[in-house]
């Protein structure tokens, strides 16, 4: 894959100026053993001399497919693609990455079966966001490697907008409110939970509808760790509907946390566009609200 950049400012190096880029400290290493550098149209070593107005050109290696990872036929529903992104609807139940409970059917055993379908050239999968189990939604994933550097900068400077939409169980008191508590791992159990020794961890919610039983919010993380919304709201006493590690309860025949990944939104560092997503919510969400609806009549904030 080749990747084409113009010199406008001095520079004290190709690799200062690779980095300005967005290529990382790894890739770089990789374009040296195996990549190929042109400057003006002239292959070159990272030694070479830059100057304003100069082109240049990288050519990144394939990323061939994993042999130890398993190809998988079963469909995905893709939302977006282009040479450097996919934008993937996943669906509640299905794992994004292989583990121990199941190494052949997950999304990225579908992706790869997908990429090899299609003749990709790069057909190793970068999940930039990694959604749980049973929540639905919108997952970004990198095309390759550079992408892959771009988007965890992005990440980390915080400057990727993601929204949920849940379901809470009770009525929460306030239209808008901000969970900002560090979270840990439980060392008794799988869940995470609110601890002076954990990450810095903020959640940031709008009550969308209320009912009786429970509480419709849009929720946009501003840090990523592991189970945050989960565990966020069943810290502040409300836990998600269906979500059994959290002792969130059924509701309504909803018997997986009711968490959807709504919305996703970034600049795209390769063109300058802004990327705006969105993914509907599926059949058993819509079921459960049209529930809370018929039985108790519903109340918008």
């Amino acid at each position: 894959m080749d990747l084409t950049w113009s010199v406008t400012t001095p520079v004290t190096s190709l690799k200062r100026f690779l980095a300005q880029q967005g290529v990382s400290h790894r890739v770089f290493n990789d374009l040296k053993r195996q990549g190929i550098i042109r400057v003006n149209g002239q292959v070159e070593t990272p030694a070479v001399a830059l100057h304003v107005g100069d082109q240049v050109m990288v050519s990144l290696p394939a990323e061939t497919a994993d042999p130890a990872v398993a190809v998988s036929s079963e469909p995905i529903t893709v939302l977006f693609q282009n040479r450097d992104w996919l934008v993937i609807d996943k669906p509640a139940g299905l794992n994004v990455v292989p583990g121990p409970a199941n190494r052949t059917d997950t999304l990225v055993n579908r992706i790869k079966g997908y990429l090899i379908a299609e003749g990709a050239e790069n057909q190793v999968p970068h999940i930039v966001t990694r959604l749980d189990r049973f929540t639905s939604g919108l997952v970004w994933v990198a095309r390759h490697r550079l992408a892959n550097s771009l988007a965890s900068q992005l990440q980390a400077q915080h400057a990727v907008q993601k929204r949920y939409l849940a379901v809470v169980s009770g009525q929460l008191p306030a239209d808008h409110g901000l969970i900002d508590q560090p979270l840990a791992s439980d060392p008794t159990g799988y869940n995470q939970m609110v601890s002076p020794a954990g990450k810095p961890a903020k959640t940031e919610y709008w009550v969308q509808q209320r009912f009786p039983q429970a509480t419709v919010v849009k929720v946009q993380l501003h840090t990523g760790r592991t189970h945050q919304i989960r565990a966020h709201f069943a810290w502040l006493g409300y836990p998600l509907i269906g979500d059994a590690l959290y002792d969130g309860p059924e509701v309504a025949g909803m018997q997986r946390q009711a968490l959807h990944a709504a919305s996703l939104q970034f600049t795209d560092p390769f063109g300058g566009q802004e990327r705006h997503f969105t993914s509907p919510v599926p059949t058993d969400w819509q079921q459960l609200v049209t529930k809370l609806e018929q039985t108790t009549g519903g109340q918008q904030a």
